[in-house]
């Protein structure tokens, strides 16, 4: 970044006010001058923020030009106009395509064969006109193919609207509802099943039925406990409604059969403490994915179980896959000849297939280092091919048909990378850095060949490590901007995340969670002893809960890195925590613990980024949000930066960009203004490493 030292050069950074307010906390008076920052609707609290945008838009002035052309070239490498691969249901192929300068998708699709007449099912570029944002929620077919309930976010806030079309005359109903979060048809083509959120909370709580052409819904089931949020949908032979009833440690399954809509919902197993089970259904059978035993124990990683669909009882249970310390049984999908198993090992997926005319087990063989799998699009129940999604950090998402029949994998499409992008210039690997309690944590990692292994080359280093939710070595073309000026890019598998079986979820949660930050700055410093890089060539990157990671690791070690991009992060853990008003924060408590409990709150504060700020000198940050956050709200990124504006002793850039018009915890909706933010985002990473062309 250019020299703006010179004081008469330098933009000054806004200042914000500080207004006493203190509360007492387990006997201890807290004192935060910055809780004013969450009245959303004080004039001054908007200009405050619009000041440091202004000060971030004056500050990244000399980086615009770079951004620009990483935007155009980031641009160049993407298909504007393109089609997906079509996904047959019955008579009907669906597709998702895009236009040249659009900045949504269009759903569609033909009957019959890809020559017949296309229908437009939803065009969000339409649907979009006048508006800011727009976001999807739900889209699900009735079972006659007919009808096409939906949901909508014109705010960024997740506030869903439902809406039923006609397919068959392009009607929208005036059927509608608000708050919608998950929907569901019978197999009556008229009733839907929908659950909705609490207004202030915005946790999923209740159920509704409801019969097309009827001017108001049944309420049939409200979830009272506020760790619990539900959800409905159902299951892939389209046999029995689901109703999921589910905590961060515990399930419950309520099922009705899809025929019969009007009936009660009946409880499949009831809940009990720390039992995680998951129900799917074909020939008679439930299939169960459960984290216990027939006698009660646990089974940390899954086993697989079936029960006959009129008898579902534990004691009815026959084991189908046993459970396997370490290979973490993530998905099942049961079609009516086969069933397909998705699990994890060695933080890699795998993707095995039982066949049941021959009861025997294939794998689909992978052959990079890294890679991420999964199962694709198969809404058909009988059917004798399984459809997959393949990539890796260079491999472009491919989409392959695998034949039940010849036990071979048909590519159907690999995602076109425009200007010349060549896979073999590039290489992945595996890395395993040892943790300070001795613990192997992987690292996937990806470079341009020829990158130095002498300690001079750049590095970006992303972690998350939270929810059990795994990072994937996923590709994009927007990397190749970083790739192809020298620099590496890692994923720190870190505890917290499911990489290594649930086990190591458990290690990164709760009055473990110290694991996950000392995960992070330990892969760090092993990537600087094996000379990947130095901390002076460090970037690092993370969002939401990876944003607490940011800010945590930054407490802990800021000399070891360079600079840091924050997204959406949650940094004020007590505030957010210590408010069970907030979204989120009532279920989060076994995520992260409950701070109106002594120990809990002793341990959150030790590395709750926000409170452990000090003075002294901290990396270059750029932290991002958007004003209509409703999963991280505005004010924790906001009061994070006003804070540390007064510790800081350094001279390095401290920067929030706040988005202010709607926009949610993912950013903008639209696809050319999410590219043109990562496009700055890396612009001022890369500058700070010293490149800038």
């Amino acid at each position: 970044m250019t020299n703006l030292s010179n004081a008469q050069n330098n933009p000054v950074p806004p200042v914000a006010p500080q207004v006493e307010h203190q509360e007492l906390r387990h006997g201890a008076t807290v004192t935060d001058n910055y809780f004013w920052l969450r009245e959303k609707s004080n004039p001054d609290v908007r200009k405050y923020l619009e000041a440091e945008d202004a000060y971030t838009e004056a500050m990244t002035k000399d980086i615009q030009p770079f951004a620009d052309n990483l935007y155009k070239e980031m641009l160049s490498h993407i298909k504007q106009t393109d089609l997906d691969v079509p996904v047959r249901r019955g008579e009907y192929l669906y597709y998702v395509r895009t236009e040249e300068g659009k900045q949504y998708p269009i759903r569609c699709r033909r009957k019959g064969s890809m020559d017949a007449p296309e229908e437009v099912l939803l065009d969000l570029n339409q649907l979009a006109a006048g508006k800011k944002f727009v976001g999807l929620g739900s889209a699900v077919l009735s079972d006659d193919q007919n009808l096409l309930a939906y949901t909508l976010d014109f705010t960024g806030f997740r506030q869903y609207t439902l809406q039923v079309k006609d397919l068959r005359t392009g009607q929208t109903y005036a059927d509608s509802a608000p708050r919608v979060t998950s929907v569901e048809w019978a197999a009556d083509n008229k009733t839907l099943f929908f659950t909705t959120e609490d207004a202030i909370t915005k946790r999923p709580d209740t159920l509704f039925r409801h019969s097309l052409g009827d001017k108001s819904s049944e309420k049939i089931y409200h979830e009272d406990d506020e760790l619990y949020d539900i959800g409905v949908d159902k299951t892939r032979d389209k046999k029995f409604l689901l109703v999921e009833i589910e905590s961060k440690d515990t399930t419950e399954f309520r099922y009705l059969r899809a025929s019969q809509p009007a009936k009660d919902f009946a409880v499949f197993l009831p809940r009990e403490k720390k039992h995680r089970y998951y129900v799917d259904h074909r020939e008679n059978e439930f299939f169960i994915r459960t984290n216990r035993a027939t006698d009660g124990k646990e089974l940390k990683d899954f086993q697989l179980v079936t029960a006959p669909d009129t008898l579902p009882g534990r004691e009815h249970w026959q084991t189908f896959v046993a459970h396997t310390p370490g290979t973490l049984i993530e998905d099942v999908e049961p079609f009516k000849d086969f069933v397909v198993l998705a699990d994890k090992t060695e933080a890699l997926n795998r993707l095995r297939i039982y066949k049941f005319s021959t009861s025997q087990w294939s794998e689909i063989p992978f052959q990079e280092p890294v890679y991420a799998a999964s199962v694709g699009a198969n809404p058909e129940y009988a059917t004798e091919t399984f459809r997959y999604n393949y990539q890796s950090f260079t491999t472009p998402p491919s989409v392959f048909d695998y034949s039940l029949t010849t036990g071979q994998s048909v590519l159907m499409k690999r995602q076109d990378v425009p200007g010349g992008y060549d896979p073999s210039q590039y290489a992945s690997e595996r890395l395993w850095a040892t943790a300070r309690d001795g613990t192997k944590v992987p690292i996937s990692i990806v470079y341009k060949k020829g990158f130095p292994r002498d300690g001079s080359g750049p590095l970006f280093l992303y972690g998350y490590g939270s929810y059990g939710i795994g990072m994937s070595a996923t590709f994009s073309s927007s990397r190749l901007a970083l790739l192809d000026r020298g620099m590496a890019y890692a994923i720190a598998h870190i505890r917290g995340g499911n990489e290594m079986g649930e086990q190591w979820r458990e290690d990164g949660m709760l009055m473990k969670k110290k694991n996950t930050f000392y995960d992070f700055v330990d892969c760090a410093e092993y990537l600087i002893k094996d000379k990947w890089t130095t901390s002076q060539r460090l970037v690092i990157e993370g969002g939401s809960a990876g944003g607490l990671l940011m800010g945590a690791v930054v407490n802990l070690r800021p000399d070891l890195f360079r600079a840091v991009h924050s997204a959406v992060p949650f940094v004020d853990v007590m505030n957010t925590m210590l408010d069970a008003t907030l979204p989120l924060t009532v279920g989060e408590y076994l995520e992260w613990g409950n701070p109106n409990e002594k120990a809990a709150y002793d341990y959150m504060k030790t590395y709750s980024p926000y409170d452990n700020l000090e003075k002294r000198a901290y990396p270059a940050m750029l932290v991002t949000s958007s004003f209509n956050d409703s999963q991280v709200m505005y004010w924790e990124p906001s009061k994070y930066v006003a804070r540390l504006r007064t510790l800081k002793t350094d001279n390095n850039p401290l920067l929030l960009k706040m988005k202010m018009d709607p926009a949610g915890h993912g950013g903008a909706s639209g696809r050319y203004d999410r590219l043109k933010d990562t496009a700055f985002e890396y612009a001022w990473l890369l500058t700070q490493v010293g490149i800038s062309k």
